[in-house]
């Protein structure tokens, strides 16, 4: 995570205590939202943000702590990196729906250029954009842009 999605997460991570601390203090109606939170940033953190992308020899495949997704190579017709004035371009204006904030920003991008794209980003910098034959691109945030490129397009 940059610092941007960083701080903005430790902030949100802050939340839960808080409440739970006013609820002891006496405010119990408290509870049900900090445990509502806490449920919401599990789910997040279990189902919507990847722990990594590995570029295989035939797939990449994206990983989660519940779940896994392979993209056959031969379905990815390009990859390359995206800058934020880049992107802007790319996509027009944009919308995420799904999860954000809480580690970055997870889910889909309704985008005014391209339409829905799926998007899983832990930084503001170094986008890859993937573009697909058979589906939606993807737009994500490997740990090490410029290396993930390179072993893709190889």
């Amino acid at each position: 995570m940059d610092v941007p999605i960083r701080l903005l997460t430790l902030a949100l991570l802050v939340l839960p205590p808080l409440f739970l601390a006013i609820a002891l203090l006496g405010n119990r109606l408290l509870l049900g939202p900090a445990a509502l939170l806490v449920a919401i940033y599990v789910w997040i953190w279990l189902w919507f943000r990847p722990t990594r992308f590995c570029v295989q020899s035939r797939v990449l495949e994206i990983v989660w702590p519940l779940r896994r997704r392979e993209i056959p190579r031969d379905d990815i017709t390009t990859v390359r990196l995206l800058d934020k004035r880049q992107l802007r371009q790319e996509v027009g204006r944009a919308m995420r729906v799904g999860a954000g904030g809480l580690g970055g920003g997870f889910g889909w991008l309704w985008t005014q250029k391209r339409g829905v794209v799926r998007m899983y980003i832990s930084r503001t910098d170094g986008f890859v954009w993937i573009e697909r034959r058979a589906d939606r691109p993807w737009l994500i945030t490997p740990e090490r842009p410029e290396a993930f490129v390179r072993a893709l397009s190889s």
